[in-house]
């Protein structure tokens, strides 16, 4: 955790001393009274949180803001909803990485039940966005969206974006041979992989198939993998 997160509703409040965050705070970065660490108030500015005091029940902050982080990247993840597992991993990766939009699709060979977990109907999602945000140092958190047709989600893409789809089956070229301009979505399949009529679907919508190499990687990797080809 190299940013400590907090909601604007909580900068006036007790820090429980249960708080996840306080005993980071406590025990990882061992601040007590009068001393700083890094905070940033999500979706606005970073700055330094300073304990004021602490007893039994939590602790007094006192917050100094300084400017906000940049912009996230104008990049859009289009990706067959996974299981909950690999989901977590790839909303906490993603946003690290800058990551702008999030949109898990259903898709023919994926598993439409994952869109009833837990991770999504207890709002879990965004403790791991938050996640990678404190990681990459950042306040800034992804759009994201859940359950919505494949077809539903390409008609909503911006008409500029570079369009690009990773398909170990079809596609002409390898990812490192593109010189993507931005905005740049990238779809990436369930773990079955995209089926023939989801990829004429992407086709017609603008996307080029490329691949990431003749290996066939986790979804999860495939996320992270890309951004650094």
């Amino acid at each position: 955790m190299n940013l400590v997160l907090f909601d604007p509703s909580e900068v006036s409040a007790l820090l429980p001393r249960l708080d996840r965050r306080a005993r980071h705070v406590l025990d990882v970065l061992r601040c007590g009274v009068g001393d700083s660490f890094d905070a940033g108030l999500i979706e606005g500015p970073r700055g330094k949180a300073t304990i004021v005091s602490l007893d039994g029940k939590g602790l007094t902050l006192e917050f100094d803001w300084g400017d906000e982080p940049s912009p996230l990247d104008p990049i859009t993840l289009v990706v067959g909803l996974p299981r909950p597992q690999t989901a977590r991993k790839i909303l906490g990766e993603a946003t690290a990485m800058g990551v702008r939009t999030m949109h898990f699709v259903t898709s023919r060979r994926g598993e439409a039940s994952y869109a009833r977990s837990k991770l999504w109907t207890t709002h879990e999602w965004r403790r791991h966005l938050i996640d990678g945000a404190a990681q990459a140092f950042t306040t800034r958190l992804p759009e994201i969206t859940v359950g919505r047709p494949l077809r539903e989600v390409l008609d909503s893409l911006s008409d500029q974006s570079c369009r690009l789809a990773l398909d170990n089956y079809e596609a002409g070229r390898p990812l490192s041979g593109v010189t993507a301009a931005a905005p740049v979505v990238l779809a990436l399949g369930p773990e079955r992989g995209w089926s023939a009529e989801e990829r004429d679907l992407l086709r017609a919508s603008g996307f080029e198939l490329v691949h990431l190499g003749d290996r066939v990687l986790r979804v999860e990797t495939a996320c992270v993998l890309w951004r650094w080809r």
